[in-house]
């Protein structure tokens, strides 16, 4: 015969594996301090603004002068 198991026990297990699963998605997510996060975006901001100051006059078609 087969193994003996507790339909009950194996879905608790399960639930607790999704919840597991869960939580350690949200600490990727939401587990940055805010000045670390307030850093990134400033860091953000200022990587865009070297980057769009590089641009060429005349690139975009925009620009009839």
């Amino acid at each position: 015969m087969g193994e003996v198991i507790n339909l009950r026990q194996v879905r608790k297990a399960r639930a607790r594996a999704e919840a597991n699963a869960q939580a350690d998605a949200n600490r990727v997510a939401f587990g940055q301090p805010k000045k670390a996060k307030t850093l990134q975006q400033k860091r953000k901001v200022l990587e865009e603004t070297r980057h769009e100051g590089h641009r060429l006059e005349g690139q975009d078609g925009d620009d009839k002068e």
